[in-house]
């Protein structure tokens, strides 16, 4: 079995590459992160037209039409670059859950302005400090409206609308849960930025009173409709994880090979090469994860859910180990504002709790693989 990408991919990958070093360089990052604006306009708008927003969203609905492994190409030079853009709420998140359960009208009114840029989306999951979980959820669906706070979404203070996970019943069970579009544009809305370690990676409390809802798929199935896109998101994250650990292996070698002490590199020192060598490994063996989830989400696997939990806890581990010890290979230097080491190692800790913690899918990986030897 080849894990490799096709030459076809390897292309996209070089032409997503060169654009995002054109187009967001690290003063682009810094701009948000010390401005007013809260990402990247001009850059997401070249996003667009360069079809790497739509590139998994079929032809019919204005994408590209590529597939998924091609979505996680464009996602590990997301990583690379940091780019300020609400690109994972968006594409890993909104569109996958409406490309997954979306009607054909929703298809149609929401992934062509997804994929043109028109439109940002985001996941309205958690209510507060926690993992996800269906017993968590007290935001409440009723005759066609959702009422209740979302803390933190994702990107919520500039999304167009968010896909809300919403309680319908009280039998305590997973099918209580169902998945709700709502502009969040419209009336019953009212958001407040939150500070975030990261504010290129903006989030926001979401509060609905009785703001319309749309169904999305069935009634009793959002729980399970939430899980896969999860699992997809978090193969797609593990790749963005992924091109910023190798981005940061490759800031701390470039350092150690440029910066004389004792008159020697110190990359010479015994010390340093050991702390690279084990970046190296962390953002290879997170890389081969990252390859086998790729598989699996692109052919819809059996394996997937253990397959995305494997990818999503080693990409996790080697981004924050790899941006972490970038910082230390720089030295007293690499703590400044100055450098840009800290703007990895503030994305790799946003990153990191994204879509749960390390631990929850942990917890994920046990739970599935003993599910799976039991049965």
């Amino acid at each position: 079995m080849n894990f490799e990408f096709s030459d076809d991919q390897k292309q996209l990958r070089d032409q997503a590459r060169r654009y995002l070093a054109e187009h967001s360089p690290p003063k682009a990052v810094r701009a948000v992160l010390e401005g007013k604006a809260p990402y990247d306009k001009a850059l997401w708008k070249g996003l667009a037209e360069m079809g790497f927003l739509g590139v998994a969203i079929p032809e019919e609905f204005g994408g590209a039409g590529a597939g998924h492994l091609e979505l996680c190409v464009i996602a590990e030079e997301m990583g690379r670059a940091l780019a300020p853009v609400p690109f994972s709420s968006t594409i890993y998140l909104a569109a996958e859950a409406i490309m997954l359960a979306g009607s054909a009208e929703q298809k149609a009114k929401w992934l062509p302005k997804i994929a043109s840029g028109e439109a940002i989306g985001t996941l309205a999951l958690f209510e507060g400090v926690g993992n996800p979980s269906h017993k968590a959820i007290k935001v409440s669906a009723a005759q066609g409206a959702v009422s209740g706070t979302k803390t933190p979404v994702a990107d919520g203070a500039i999304a167009d609308f968010a896909i809300v996970a919403a309680r319908t019943g009280s039998t305590g069970r997973e099918t209580d849960i169902g998945l709700f579009i709502v502009d969040l544009n419209g009336e019953g809305v009212t958001r407040k930025a939150l500070a975030n370690l990261d504010q290129a990676h903006g989030q926001a409390a979401i509060t609905f009173d009785r703001a319309k809802a749309e169904p999305l798929g069935a009634a009793s199935e959002g729980w399970s409709i939430l899980t896969r896109v999860l699992d997809r998101a978090a193969v797609l994250m593990a790749f963005e994880q992924v091109g910023g650990a190798d981005r940061a292996l490759e800031m701390g070698r470039d350092y150690a090979l440029d910066r004389i002490a004792f008159g020697r590199q110190i990359g010479s020192f015994q010390a340093v090469k050991h702390i690279l060598a084990d970046m190296y490994v962390s953002a290879t063996l997170a890389r081969s994860n990252c390859y086998y989830g790729a598989w699996a989400l692109s052919t819809d696997a059996a394996e997937l859910p253990e397959a995305a939990a494997t990818a999503r806890i080693s990409a996790t581990q080697a981004f924050q180990h790899c941006s972490k010890n970038n910082i230390q290979v720089h030295g007293g230097m690499g703590f400044t504002w100055e450098f840009d080491c800290h703007l990895y190692y503030r994305r790799a800790n946003v990153l990191a709790l994204s879509l749960g913690s390390l631990s929850y899918w942990e917890n994920q990986l046990i739970d599935r693989l003993r599910f799976r030897n039991a049965s």
